[in-house]
């Protein structure tokens, strides 16, 4: 149950949410409304933006916005690997900042719908935290969902949580999903987006 003495620190997988919304809505997440929601009025300890460096010219202008909006911004360069694939994904990181924080939150946020958080999530609860979890429903891990005190679906009211652009009111008008959330959809979607490569040339 929330209230407004629980302290609350937000953890956001920045990838994992810019993938979602671009290949769901073709749009870009509006982050502020993202931790206004997290926040729910109660004591904001520490908020943390966990993206990663492209070396692309509009991203830097990109993390300011992040930083703006009241985020602790964590950048880390791309890979590169063999045959030319780039990824970057901030997992473990992820993990040790929310069990090293564990101590001084009562309440931790993850937004992200990364079905490998769950064994962490799952050890979190453990150690007496309410874990919330902030996603896109449709493009979550089945597996997620279970394991948290509540799941906030972004996909019940998702222009809250994007910004206004000519194709998301089509979408919204004209896509349909059935199924359990995590399951495919009409877009080639990989189930963790976090481990695609970023494109911050796309985000304004």
């Amino acid at each position: 149950m929330k209230n407004i003495n629980q302290r609350v620190g937000v953890f956001v997988d920045v990838q994992n949410m810019y993938y979602s919304a671009r290949n769901l809505y073709s749009s870009r997440v509006n982050f502020s409304k993202i931790l206004e929601t997290a926040v729910g009025g109660r004591q904001l300890i520490r908020a943390i933006a966990y993206g990663i460096k492209a070396a692309m010219p509009e991203e830097q202008s990109f993390f300011d916005a992040l930083e703006k909006a009241g985020f602790e911004v964590k950048v880390k360069d791309i890979q590169i690997f063999p045959g030319g694939v780039r990824k970057g994904d901030w997992d473990i990181g992820i993990a040790i900042d929310m069990i090293r924080l564990g101590p001084k939150l009562d309440v931790m946020v993850l937004v992200s719908g990364d079905g490998d958080y769950v064994p962490l999530l799952e050890y979190l609860r453990n150690q007496g935290h309410r874990i919330e979890v902030m996603a896109f429903g449709k493009s979550t891990s089945g597996k997620l969902i279970p394991e948290v005190d509540e799941f906030i679906d972004l996909d019940k009211n998702p222009k809250r949580y994007l910004f206004p652009s000519k194709r998301i009111s089509s979408r919204l008008e004209h896509q349909s999903y059935a199924g359990h959330p995590g399951s495919p959809t009409p877009t080639t979607f990989d189930e963790n987006p976090s481990r695609q490569e970023f494109e911050p040339k796309e985000i304004e």
